[in-house]
């Protein structure tokens, strides 16, 4: 009896508008443990952008690779048939990258579930190849650009040492340019985890879609949204301070 009549009085020494708060935050994450919604979403963005990151990095890196390597040598090459299957690797490359990188990336998500993949039933699958399909090609002219700003004479000293163009790019280029785009890779990482919120136009319970659910049971937007715009910009605000000191490292290595 004590104790109710002291929650009562403290319950009267509030604001009202706190008193509000505090009863919508009760109804919208801890009433039927409503925040797992949110923490099951937040796990599903994350896993989907992991591995639609390492996807794009794989697809970025060959298309990356076939784009340095036309710029670098077509002018050098003898006409033949590498010479055309060089040119015609780099028109599919290109055209990939123009098609990609001008098209929003729901609609990318959206005809990959429900055209390519009409018959699939892994959304999560359908997911990660949309979102690293997309990414991909941004990676590749990052790491393009990466290659190209090496020097020529890091490839004549791979030719010097007995490697042949391939093992010079694997062994010498790759690496060096790596090093100089990582923190672009990063930045891309951080643009990807915001891209994925479209995920739930194709039914997938990402942390956007999470607060959706919420808000259409308790029917009030404030409080779902501004937590998952909270969580992203914690993400957010916590990759960005990875990737500053990131940066910071490896400028203190080449001193």
């Amino acid at each position: 009896m004590g104790n109710s009549m002291l929650a009562y009085r403290v319950s009267l020494a509030l604001p009202a508008w706190l008193t509000n708060l505090k009863d919508q935050f009760y109804v919208n994450f801890i009433a039927e443990d409503r925040y797992m919604y949110l923490a099951k979403g937040l796990w599903m963005t994350l896993k989907i952008t992991f591995f639609a990151v390492i996807l794009g990095i794989a697809l970025g890196v060959v298309a990356a690779i076939i784009r340095s390597t036309h710029d670098k040598t077509v002018a050098d090459m003898r006409p033949g048939f590498g010479r055309f299957i060089l040119k015609l690797l780099n028109l599919i490359v290109k055209l990939y990258l123009t098609v990609i990188r001008g098209t929003p990336v729901v609609v990318q998500l959206m005809i990959t579930y429900y055209i390519i993949f009409a018959s699939s039933t892994n959304q999560v699958l359908v997911a990660v190849l949309a979102f690293g399909i997309n990414s991909g090609a941004y990676v590749a002219e990052i790491i393009r650009s990466g290659i190209m700003s090496i020097d020529n004479g890091q490839f004549e000293a791979g030719r010097s040492l007995g490697f042949n163009y391939i093992q010079t790019m694997t062994y010498i280029i790759i690496p060096q340019a790596l090093k100089n785009v990582l923190p672009a890779l990063a930045n891309e990482f951080i643009v990807l985890v915001k891209e994925t919120s479209v995920s739930g136009y194709v039914g997938i319970m990402d942390l956007t879609r999470g607060g959706d659910v919420i808000r259409s049971r308790t029917f009030v937007a404030f409080m779902p949204l501004l937590a998952v715009a909270g969580i992203y910009l914690i993400i957010v605000i916590f990759f960005s301070k990875m990737v500053s000191i990131l940066e910071r490292r490896l400028r203190n290595s080449e001193r």
